[in-house]
C-alpha cells in the first residue's frame, strides 16, 4: 500500500510540475509573468474597476498556473485598457419598460509571450450578464463586476496560454 501511494504522490508531484496550468493549458518554458494597470478608457467610469480588474486576472493566473508574479517584464505580459463599462435596457415590454438590463464590460487586451512570439495576441474580450430591470444596481452591481472580471479573466487566460 505504502509504494501505491508513495508511486502516486511521485506521479501527482511529475505532473504537476513543469509548464502545465490547471486550465489544461502549456506555459511552455514560461515561468514568470506581469500584467499592467488596465486603465478605464469606458464612457462610464467605475473608479474601482480599473484595480478590480487588474489584480482579478493576476489572482486567476496565480490560481491556475505555476507562474510567479513579476512586477513588470515577465515572460508572459498582459497588458490593455477597459474599453465599455455598460448598462443597456433590453427585452421591451407592452407598456414601453424593459424587463432585462445587460450590464457589460469589454477589455482591450495585448498579450505578448517573449518566449514565443507566435503566441502574441491583441483581442478585445467581453461579457456580460443580463438582470431584471427592476433590480436595485447600487446593490448588485459589485456582484455583477466581479462575476464579469472572473470571466473575462479566465478567457484572457484561456486565450494565452490554451489558445482557444
Amino acid at each position: 500500500m505504502k509504494k501505491t501511494i508513495d508511486a502516486f504522490l511521485f506521479f501527482l508531484i511529475y505532473a504537476c510540475s513543469g509548464g502545465y496550468s490547471f486550465t489544461g493549458g502549456n506555459v511552455g518554458e514560461a515561468k514568470t509573468f506581469s500584467v499592467d494597470l488596465f486603465p478605464n478608457y469606458a464612457p462610464i467610469i467605475n473608479p474601482n474597476l480599473s484595480l478590480q480588474f487588474t489584480e482579478k486576472l493576476k489572482d486567476i493566473i496565480l490560481q491556475q498556473t505555476p507562474l510567479k508574479l513579476k512586477p513588470e517584464d515577465g515572460d508572459l505580459h498582459f497588458e490593455g485598457s477597459i474599453i465599455e463599462y455598460s448598462f443597456v435596457p433590453l427585452a421591451p415590454q407592452g407598456n414601453q419598460s424593459a424587463a432585462q438590463t445587460r450590464f457589460t464590460i469589454s477589455v482591450k487586451v495585448k498579450f505578448t509571450n517573449k518566449l514565443d512570439s507566435s503566441k502574441n495576441f491583441e483581442e478585445k474580450f467581453s461579457r456580460f450578464i443580463d438582470f431584471p430591470a427592476d433590480a436595485n444596481v447600487a446593490s448588485i452591481e459589485n456582484q455583477l463586476i466581479e462575476q464579469i472580471n472572473r470571466e473575462l479573466a479566465e478567457n484572457i487566460l484561456n486565450k494565452a496560454i490554451v489558445n482557444w
